[in-house]
């Protein structure tokens, strides 16, 4: 009598895309994106009329890393970040604006130093680093004027510029977050009714904060859905009507490469109050507008030195750190107010490929500049080959003001991201990475998820669930598109469903302490072709594009001695405990990969993997755990060029190889800091 119902059910459900697990109580669907229209209780939802996000951050410090990443941050906190209070002018306590101590401040500065430091001390719940944060966080409270103005007050043209705050107010609401400080909530209130009261013709038109007019309309909406405040509504209108237009079709406001990684977000944020689809889709184009011309390169970022110039396309071209940190983050904030899986993959592919290389492994210097192809880091003035003139292709701890204290925010920011919560009472995972997190789940049940691998490096990603009670909530997770049959296990046995590259997969049940899940994601060998640059190539493997293993010869120069021209220092800092380096090939780099299209792309290439790293960094030469051998021959006269760098592409049509085809090894791109990345091709069979 019972199996009829069973077997109508079971066709319910298959015709509607959800497979039934074995248990029978398991429900698993791929989708799209999560259904963002259940509102929700556990955490802060978008408050209407704002659109719902499809992805939630869980509070700063509820997401803690394991594996490299934590490596990674241990290094950070050990390194410059941890430690630039010591060494950058812009920090010193002595006299500082931002402290109520003098009238020097690092403007923009402290607040970027700060919104990585401290979202970092959070997550590590490092009392020394908290306490240290907190001193900048309660100058802030304590500098709030009557009319509601907080910071040092700085004007150009007679208009205040509001640049730094904008950055200050993230590293407020992380604090709330952390701390659940109700003066956070009465500052930026007072703060944004000053804001509201300021004539349009005095709000956001200095260069640098008409750019990034997106921010500001951020925290407007994380007030607002904290206090459901009118005003707040209005003053989101006026801000995104005083920011810079970044919904041109073909053009933008300005090509300087921070600008546009940071500020393309904009129109998506305003469309979660407009509801105009043509505000999304703008993001979407400024997005592949930048990279059809100036992105025709692996890492995926684009050529814009300072700032992008027609002409100056190559991969050789670079990008500064800043650009890098920012592209991530915009990549973040976008997947939550989309849940569009694309921004999950290129934050991925941003954050292991391109941003590792700008940084020293000891995290005790960064480089300005870092290209796909860099063959050459040294401390000489490369303009006009590069758009910037000076010392910015050197690992320096000193130099580039901006860099020097921005690159803080990456590592934390994208830590922060790897676990969500969904609006309908479930959780996703879009980033992988090793990582425990707290969750509040179901009927506002909270769970902790344990994350073990050593992904991007490793194909198998394990989930596993502890709670004091069975909870029924669904999990999401991200299938990405470069993999092949991707299969997903519960509690050993797999999952009979048909995964879908670009989508996620959906398993709701009652979870019991000790479930698990484990996702494997197949690497392959794939190449991409940058016809615009010569028809040049970059391979991957998975989520890796590998680059020339080039020897990495380092010479220790002068930290004072080769700063960029506006970088400062305090007085006293040790420079010998902080040292640059410059970073010369110490083998041949001006190889063709040698390729026979014939066959298949994995009789070309072998995949070699090595063992985990001892020291769980694997962002070295030394230490890549994946290697692939591949023949080449040297391009003859591919050289550095007049400007003291890498010379463009070699042309093709007209090139000229050596006689002799050698054996190369390619390692992940994100381990090299000299390195080939996009490569011309010496096709076998032609």
């Amino acid at each position: 009598m019972n199996t009829i119902p069973k077997i109508i059910l079971f066709f319910l459900l298959f015709c509607s895309g959800v497979a039934l697990f074995a248990d029978n109580k398991t429900q698993i669907t791929v989708v799209d994106r999560p259904n963002a229209a259940t509102v929700r209780t556990n955490y802060t939802q978008n408050r209407a009329p704002l659109q719902p996000l499809h992805f939630i951050k869980l509070p700063v410090g509820d997401v803690k890393p394991k594996g490299w990443l934590r490596k990674y941050l241990e290094l950070q906190k050990n390194g410059l970040t941890g430690h630039l209070g010591e060494i950058s002018a812009w920090l010193d306590k002595k006299n500082n604006a931002w402290l109520g101590t003098g009238n020097d401040f690092g403007w923009e500065e402290v607040p970027y130093w700060l919104k990585g430091y401290g979202n970092m001390a959070y997550i590590l719940n490092d009392k020394g680093m908290i306490d240290e944060a907190k001193t900048w966080i309660e100058a802030a409270f304590k500098s709030q004027r009557e009319d509601g103005y907080f910071g040092p007050y700085i004007e150009k043209n007679g208009k205040p510029d509001l640049w730094g705050n904008m950055i200050m107010l993230w590293c407020l609401q992380s604090y709330y977050e952390y701390s659940k400080d109700d003066r956070v909530i009465d500052l930026m209130t007072r703060y944004f009714r000053w804001q509201a009261n300021l004539p349009d013709d005095k709000f956001l038109k200095d260069y640098w904060e008409n750019s990034r007019g997106g921010d500001n309309l951020i925290s407007i909406y994380w007030l607002y859905n904290l206090t459901g405040d009118e005003f707040l509504l209005n003053l989101a209108e006026k801000t995104h009507k005083n920011t810079a237009d970044w919904r041109q079709r073909s053009t933008l406001p300005n090509w300087h490469n921070v600008n546009i990684a940071q500020s393309f977000r904009e129109p998506a944020t305003y469309y979660m109050l407009s509801k105009d689809s043509t505000d999304l889709m703008a993001t979407y184009n400024v997005h592949h507008l930048i990279r059809n011309t100036f992105g025709q390169v692996p890492g995926g970022m684009f050529g814009a030195d300072e700032n992008a110039r027609m002409g100056y396309i190559d991969p050789r071209q670079g990008t500064e750190t800043c650009g890098f940190v920012e592209q991530m983050a915009s990549d973040e904030f976008l997947l939550r107010i989309t849940g569009d899986p694309f921004w999950a993959e290129h934050c991925e592919e941003v954050a292991f490929n391109s941003y590792p290389a700008a940084v020293m492994p000891d995290f005790k210097s960064l480089r300005y500049l870092t290209a796909p192809n860099h063959t050459v880091s040294d401390s000489e003035n490369h303009h006009p080959g590069i758009d910037n003139k000076g010392p910015f292709l050197a690992m320096n701890p000193f130099s580039s003001r901006c860099c020097q204290h921005n690159h803080s925010q990456g590592w934390p920011y994208y830590i922060e991201h790897l676990v969500m919560a969904t609006a309908d009472n479930g959780l996703a995972v879009a980033l992988y990475g090793a990582c425990e997190a707290q969750v509040k789940v179901g009927n506002d049940k909270t769970i902790r998820l344990i994350e073990e691998t050593n992904y991007p490096f490793e194909e198998s990603v394990r989930f596993k669930i502890e709670t004091r009670e069975a909870v029924t909530f669904p999990v999401y997770l991200r299938i990405p598109t470069w993999t092949e049959n991707a299969s997903v296990k519960i509690n050993g046995s797999s999952v009979d469903a048909d995964l879908v590259n670009g989508k996620y997969v959906r398993i709701e049940r009652a979870w019991k302490n000790g479930d698990e899940i484990t996702l494997d994601l197949p690497m392959h060998l794939s190449q991409s072709v940058w016809k615009v640059n010569q028809d040049s190539r970059s391979i991957h493997y998975g989520p890796l594009t590998f680059s020339l293993k080039i020897k990495e010869d380092y010479e220790r120069v002068s930290s004072t001695e080769t700063a960029i021209g506006d970088s400062k220092w305090q007085k006293g800092a040790d420079a010998s405990k902080w040292p640059s380096y410059e970073i010369h090939p110490g083998s041949d780099w001006n190889y063709a990969l040698v390729v026979d299209d014939e066959v298949p792309l994995e009789q070309n290439f072998e995949v070699i993997k090595k063992a985990w790293p001892a020291d769980n960094f694997p962002f070295t030469v030394e230490n890549a755990p994946i290697e692939i051998k591949a023949r080449g021959k040297k391009v003859i006269g591919w050289d550095i060029d007049e400007y003291g760098l890498t010379s463009e592409l070699p042309i093709k049509g007209n090139r000229h190889f050596a006689d002799e085809t050698e054996q190369i090894t390619l390692i992940p791109m994100g381990a090299a800091r000299l390195r080939i990345s996009a490569f011309p091709i010496y096709i076998r069979n032609e």
